[in-house]
């Protein structure tokens, strides 16, 4: 009967116990420009932007600091009555410590991965975070690793309650480091992914995606300034063409019709490549002609980028996400008494059909002027001014 109250009474004393608490300070403080010795800086919640006199970004890095504190720190004499509580608590604990793994070539090649994918901020924490789960549970070299143990990773965050979509995503780090030290050669010469396709299918908990409502997108608007320009630049055109985001990075070049300018997308499937007229709204963002990718990096550390900043602006809903402003469009052009099949030349068959390969398609122009009618996207928001700069 009392074993309740001896429990309690243990817990409260050993949260009296001194210990380190971590956590982060930001350098500058987020949502403002600085003025600094080496310039003009603007800081967001986790990066730092330098800017040279034309208001380009010349460089980034993190904007956090590491910080440490010791809690209930206090000094107790020597036959003080709570010192001898805490020496008798440590003499229940355990005589061997877990020791933290030591640095191997497996750390090298995550090393490796994360400078060569660009992380950084929430990505990179994630990554390093599913990482040390790796090393804790299997705790073997990743040429040793088998497709159980893979599933052993995926069982664990499964036990904890994460929905499928998550697992994967946390599968996805151990997945795509190794697939990188597989497509590098040597010095690690790996030759099996111990984690591909060991996470969960997708079950009955994944989300249907909401389009962003006209709040959504205002509040979007407001905060594009918390973006790169690259960034800014990628919104504006997802969310005035309702284009898919991977899409928007197989943009090499422009070409012209009857002096509109579009891009050609969506080239990896028959039913979805199209030609996209650019929205008069964006132009004004874009290179005088585009030569080269328009976008660098790829897609999925892009979602990476812009999903979180959706949720800190305070579009909480999990259901809406960068992808939802493709929905958006949909459901605009719907609303408009936009035609089925101009619907389709402008986002993309859903099937191929036998009158979809015939021709070249509807006039760009004629695309153009239902983009620019029932897509347009309001120019106005925070954020550098547009022009060429901004593109590249």
């Amino acid at each position: 009967m009392a074993l309740p109250f001896i429990a309690e009474h243990k817990q409260r004393l050993l949260e009296a116990r001194p210990r380190l608490q971590t956590g982060f300070a930001h350098k500058l403080a987020p949502g403002q420009t600085h003025e600094t010795p080496e310039g003009r800086v603007l800081a967001s919640d986790e990066t730092l932007f330098y800017l040279d006199g034309s208001g380009a970004i010349v460089r980034q890095e993190p904007n956090r600091i590491a910080t440490a504190e010791i809690v209930n720190a206090r000094l107790f004499p020597a036959d003080s009555p709570a010192l001898q509580v805490h020496r008798m608590f440590d003499a229940l604990e355990p005589k061997e410590r877990p020791t933290v793994a030591t640095k191997n070539g497996d750390d090298e090649l995550f090393e490796a991965y994360v400078k060569h994918a660009g992380l950084t901020g929430y990505p990179e924490r994630e990554a390093r975070t599913v990482w040390g789960t790796f090393k804790q549970l299997i705790g073997k070299p990743l040429r040793e690793c088998t497709r159980e143990d893979g599933r052993k990773i995926a069982t664990h965050y499964k036990d904890q309650g994460l929905k499928v979509a998550s697992v994967r995503k946390k599968i996805m780090w151990l997945c795509s480091a190794v697939n990188f030290a597989i497509n590098e050669g040597e010095p690690w010469n790996l030759l099996f992914n111990p984690f591909k396709s060991v996470a969960p299918k997708k079950g009955d908990d994944s989300i249907r995606r909401k389009p962003l409502n006209d709040e959504d997108t205002a509040l979007c608007l407001g905060n594009l300034d918390k973006l790169t320009p690259a960034d800014q630049l990628l919104f504006r055109l997802l969310a005035s063409t309702g284009m898919r985001l991977g899409e928007a990075f197989q943009i090499e070049e422009e070409h012209t019709e009857r002096g509109c300018r579009y891009v050609i997308v969506g080239t990896k499937t028959e039913q979805s490549e199209r030609r996209v007229p650019l929205p008069a709204s964006v132009l004004p963002y874009l290179p005088k002609k585009i030569e080269g990718k328009l976008f660098a990096g790829d897609s999925n550390s892009a979602s990476r980028r812009l999903n979180p900043w959706l949720r800190e602006i305070g579009i909480t809903d999990a259901a809406k996400v960068i992808h939802s402003l493709r929905h958006r469009a949909q459901d605009q052009l719907r609303a408009a008494g936009c035609p089925q099949d101009i619907r389709e030349a402008l986002l993309g068959h859903e099937k191929k059909t036998v009158a979809a390969g015939y021709g070249a398609g509807f006039p760009v122009t004629m695309l153009r002027e239902w983009i620019d009618k029932v897509l347009p996207l309001a120019t106005a928001g925070k954020g550098p001014k547009p022009g060429p700069k901004l593109a590249a």
